[in-house]
Protein backbone atom coordinates (compact mmCIF):
# COMPACT_ATOMS: atom_id res chain seq x y z
CA UNK A 1 0.00 0.00 0.00
CA UNK A 2 1.35 3.48 -0.92
CA UNK A 3 2.07 6.19 1.76
CA UNK A 4 -0.87 8.39 0.11
CA UNK A 5 -3.45 5.54 -0.18
CA UNK A 6 -2.61 4.68 3.51
CA UNK A 7 -2.60 8.35 4.14
CA UNK A 8 -6.02 8.84 2.30
CA UNK A 9 -7.46 5.98 4.32
CA UNK A 10 -6.25 7.30 7.82
CA UNK A 11 -7.74 10.67 6.80
CA UNK A 12 -10.73 9.47 5.49
CA UNK A 13 -11.54 6.98 8.86
CA UNK A 14 -10.23 9.80 10.72
CA UNK A 15 -13.48 12.05 9.04
CA UNK A 16 -15.89 8.64 9.40
CA UNK A 17 -14.80 8.51 13.19
CA UNK A 18 -15.46 12.57 13.63
CA UNK A 19 -18.81 11.68 11.40
CA UNK A 20 -19.62 9.26 14.07
CA UNK A 21 -18.81 11.34 16.99
CA UNK A 22 -20.61 14.23 16.12
CA UNK A 23 -23.49 12.52 15.57
CA UNK A 24 -23.67 10.47 19.02
CA UNK A 25 -23.14 13.70 20.58
CA UNK A 26 -26.10 15.61 18.96
CA UNK A 27 -28.44 11.82 19.17
CA UNK A 28 -27.28 11.68 22.74
CA UNK A 29 -27.92 15.26 23.60
CA UNK A 30 -31.16 15.41 21.78
CA UNK A 31 -32.04 11.71 23.52
CA UNK A 32 -31.18 13.63 26.82
CA UNK A 33 -33.25 16.43 26.14
CA UNK A 34 -36.06 14.23 25.09
CA UNK A 35 -35.53 12.12 28.46
CA UNK A 36 -35.65 15.46 30.56
CA UNK A 37 -37.82 17.78 28.94
CA UNK A 38 -41.28 15.97 30.41
CA UNK A 39 -39.77 15.94 33.71
CA UNK A 40 -38.71 19.13 33.72
CA UNK A 41 -42.72 20.36 32.21
CA UNK A 42 -43.82 18.31 35.96
CA UNK A 43 -41.78 19.90 37.86
CA UNK A 44 -42.84 23.13 36.48
CA UNK A 45 -46.83 21.75 36.20
CA UNK A 46 -46.46 21.79 40.29
CA UNK A 47 -46.27 25.17 41.13
CA UNK A 48 -49.97 26.23 41.36
CA UNK A 49 -50.78 29.75 40.06
CA UNK A 50 -49.90 33.03 42.45
CA UNK A 51 -46.91 31.09 43.68
CA UNK A 52 -43.06 31.10 43.29
CA UNK A 53 -40.58 28.62 44.23
CA UNK A 54 -37.75 29.83 46.64
CA UNK A 55 -36.05 26.40 47.58
CA UNK A 56 -36.06 22.84 45.64
CA UNK A 57 -35.06 20.27 47.55
CA UNK A 58 -34.00 16.54 45.72
CA UNK A 59 -34.05 13.34 47.40
CA UNK A 60 -35.48 9.87 47.60
CA UNK A 61 -38.70 9.72 49.79
CA UNK A 62 -40.47 6.58 49.26
CA UNK A 63 -37.05 4.04 48.72
CA UNK A 64 -37.48 3.52 45.21
CA UNK A 65 -33.73 4.68 44.04
CA UNK A 66 -35.22 7.88 41.95
CA UNK A 67 -34.80 11.68 43.11
CA UNK A 68 -38.50 12.79 44.47
CA UNK A 69 -38.61 16.67 45.18
CA UNK A 70 -40.06 19.45 47.49
CA UNK A 71 -40.42 22.67 46.45
CA UNK A 72 -41.11 25.43 49.26
CA UNK A 73 -42.80 27.99 47.46
CA UNK A 74 -44.48 31.57 48.66
CA UNK A 75 -47.99 33.50 47.35
CA UNK A 76 -47.61 36.45 45.27
CA UNK A 77 -50.07 38.56 46.45
CA UNK A 78 -49.91 42.61 46.01
CA UNK A 79 -52.10 43.26 48.71
CA UNK A 80 -49.75 41.10 51.19
CA UNK A 81 -47.08 43.70 50.38
CA UNK A 82 -47.21 45.88 53.68
CA UNK A 83 -45.19 48.89 54.36
CA UNK A 84 -44.46 48.51 58.34
CA UNK A 85 -43.99 51.61 60.20
CA UNK A 86 -40.72 50.94 61.52
CA UNK A 87 -39.49 48.02 58.87
CA UNK A 88 -40.36 49.70 55.66
CA UNK A 89 -42.34 47.60 52.93
CA UNK A 90 -42.33 43.50 53.80
CA UNK A 91 -43.70 40.85 51.57
CA UNK A 92 -46.20 39.03 54.00
CA UNK A 93 -47.36 36.56 51.64
CA UNK A 94 -47.13 33.32 53.26
CA UNK A 95 -44.91 29.77 51.83
CA UNK A 96 -46.25 26.75 51.36
CA UNK A 97 -44.87 23.05 50.33
CA UNK A 98 -45.24 20.64 47.40
CA UNK A 99 -44.16 17.06 47.74
CA UNK A 100 -43.82 14.81 44.60
CA UNK A 101 -42.53 11.46 44.08
CA UNK A 102 -40.23 10.75 41.00
CA UNK A 103 -42.18 8.44 38.06
CA UNK A 104 -39.62 7.93 35.42
CA UNK A 105 -39.61 10.81 33.50
CA UNK A 106 -42.19 12.83 35.42
CA UNK A 107 -43.39 13.90 38.67
CA UNK A 108 -46.34 13.10 40.65
CA UNK A 109 -48.19 15.41 43.22
CA UNK A 110 -48.33 13.79 46.51
CA UNK A 111 -48.71 16.79 49.03
CA UNK A 112 -49.65 20.55 48.41
CA UNK A 113 -50.10 22.61 51.41
CA UNK A 114 -50.02 25.89 50.04
CA UNK A 115 -49.97 28.21 53.12
CA UNK A 116 -48.55 26.34 56.12
CA UNK A 117 -45.36 28.41 56.54
CA UNK A 118 -45.32 32.19 57.40
CA UNK A 119 -43.40 34.87 55.75
CA UNK A 120 -40.09 35.21 56.23
CA UNK A 121 -40.82 38.82 56.72
CA UNK A 122 -42.71 38.47 59.67
CA UNK A 123 -42.41 40.52 62.14
CA UNK A 124 -40.63 38.78 65.19
CA UNK A 125 -40.76 41.05 67.97
CA UNK A 126 -37.86 41.13 70.39
CA UNK A 127 -35.95 38.62 68.19
CA UNK A 128 -35.98 37.40 64.17
CA UNK A 129 -38.85 34.83 63.10
CA UNK A 130 -37.22 31.14 63.62
CA UNK A 131 -35.55 30.15 59.81
CA UNK A 132 -37.31 27.47 58.70
CA UNK A 133 -35.24 24.05 56.87
CA UNK A 134 -35.72 21.56 55.08
CA UNK A 135 -33.98 18.44 54.24
CA UNK A 136 -34.55 14.52 52.79
CA UNK A 137 -32.25 12.38 54.83
CA UNK A 138 -32.84 8.42 54.92
CA UNK A 139 -36.08 8.33 53.19
CA UNK A 140 -37.42 10.74 55.88
CA UNK A 141 -38.60 14.23 55.17
CA UNK A 142 -37.13 16.87 57.96
CA UNK A 143 -38.84 20.69 58.85
CA UNK A 144 -36.83 22.35 61.10
CA UNK A 145 -37.34 25.83 62.87
CA UNK A 146 -34.19 27.69 63.93
CA UNK A 147 -34.59 29.77 66.08
CA UNK A 148 -31.19 31.16 66.97
CA UNK A 149 -30.76 31.73 71.19
CA UNK A 150 -33.79 30.57 71.96
CA UNK A 151 -33.60 27.00 70.28
CA UNK A 152 -34.93 24.76 67.75
CA UNK A 153 -37.67 22.48 67.18
CA UNK A 154 -37.89 19.35 64.14
CA UNK A 155 -40.76 17.23 62.50
CA UNK A 156 -40.27 14.23 60.98
CA UNK A 157 -42.22 13.09 58.20
CA UNK A 158 -42.44 9.92 56.08
CA UNK A 159 -44.07 8.84 53.27
CA UNK A 160 -47.21 6.92 54.40
CA UNK A 161 -50.16 6.22 52.06
CA UNK A 162 -50.61 8.67 50.34
CA UNK A 163 -49.20 11.52 52.24
CA UNK A 164 -46.56 12.29 55.00
CA UNK A 165 -46.97 11.51 58.35
CA UNK A 166 -45.95 13.01 61.36
CA UNK A 167 -43.72 10.29 63.18
CA UNK A 168 -41.27 12.35 65.17
CA UNK A 169 -41.03 15.76 66.89
CA UNK A 170 -37.90 17.13 68.60
CA UNK A 171 -37.35 20.35 70.34
CA UNK A 172 -34.45 22.04 72.16
CA UNK A 173 -35.67 24.55 74.13
CA UNK A 174 -32.77 27.32 75.21
CA UNK A 175 -31.35 30.50 76.65
CA UNK A 176 -28.45 31.39 74.57
CA UNK A 177 -26.01 29.34 74.72
CA UNK A 178 -27.84 27.23 77.78
CA UNK A 179 -30.14 23.93 77.09
CA UNK A 180 -32.93 23.95 79.45
CA UNK A 181 -35.49 21.38 78.04
CA UNK A 182 -35.00 18.94 75.33
CA UNK A 183 -38.25 17.20 74.01
CA UNK A 184 -38.42 14.34 72.00
CA UNK A 185 -41.68 12.74 70.84
CA UNK A 186 -42.13 9.43 69.21
CA UNK A 187 -45.94 8.77 66.88
CA UNK A 188 -45.33 5.44 66.46
CA UNK A 189 -44.85 4.63 69.89
CA UNK A 190 -46.26 7.20 71.28
CA UNK A 191 -43.77 7.99 73.63
CA UNK A 192 -42.12 11.20 75.17
CA UNK A 193 -39.21 11.82 76.43
CA UNK A 194 -38.58 14.86 78.36
CA UNK A 195 -35.03 16.21 79.67
CA UNK A 196 -34.62 18.70 81.77
CA UNK A 197 -31.35 20.70 82.56
CA UNK A 198 -31.46 20.41 86.74
CA UNK A 199 -28.18 22.95 86.23
CA UNK A 200 -29.86 25.55 83.78
CA UNK A 201 -30.12 28.35 86.16
CA UNK A 202 -26.62 27.75 87.03
CA UNK A 203 -24.37 30.53 84.84
CA UNK A 204 -21.52 28.56 82.47
CA UNK A 205 -22.18 24.68 84.64
CA UNK A 206 -22.30 22.06 82.39
CA UNK A 207 -25.64 20.58 81.60
CA UNK A 208 -27.01 17.94 84.05
CA UNK A 209 -30.34 16.47 82.31
CA UNK A 210 -33.44 14.76 84.32
CA UNK A 211 -35.34 12.55 82.23
CA UNK A 212 -38.42 11.29 82.06
CA UNK A 213 -40.93 9.53 79.99
CA UNK A 214 -44.55 9.31 79.28
CA UNK A 215 -46.96 7.87 77.42
CA UNK A 216 -49.68 9.09 75.58
CA UNK A 217 -52.76 8.20 73.34
CA UNK A 218 -52.86 9.62 69.88
CA UNK A 219 -56.43 10.17 68.37
CA UNK A 220 -55.16 10.78 64.68
CA UNK A 221 -51.98 10.81 62.69
CA UNK A 222 -50.92 13.98 61.71
CA UNK A 223 -50.59 14.66 58.10
CA UNK A 224 -48.76 16.99 56.27
CA UNK A 225 -51.32 18.27 53.88
CA UNK A 226 -53.72 18.83 56.58
CA UNK A 227 -51.37 21.51 58.84
CA UNK A 228 -52.81 24.90 58.57
CA UNK A 229 -50.40 26.32 60.26
CA UNK A 230 -47.02 25.40 61.75
CA UNK A 231 -46.77 28.03 64.33
CA UNK A 232 -49.73 26.95 65.66
CA UNK A 233 -49.59 23.38 65.39
CA UNK A 234 -46.17 22.87 68.01
CA UNK A 235 -45.96 19.36 68.59
CA UNK A 236 -50.03 18.43 67.59
CA UNK A 237 -50.27 16.91 71.34
CA UNK A 238 -52.75 19.95 72.29
CA UNK A 239 -54.80 19.78 69.38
Amino acid sequence: MSFVRMATEIVSGWKMRSIFLVFFLTWGTSAFAQNHHGLEDSLRELVPDGYFVTETIYGDLNKDSQEDVVLIIKGTDPNKVVVDEFRGEVDLNRRGIVVALRNQQKYELVVENLNCFYSEEEDGGVYFVPDIYTKIEKGKLYILFAHGRYGHWRYNFRYQGEDFELIGYDRSANRGPTVEVVTSINYLTKKMLVKENINRHEEHADPIFKESWTSFTLDKRFKLSEINDFSEFGDGLRE
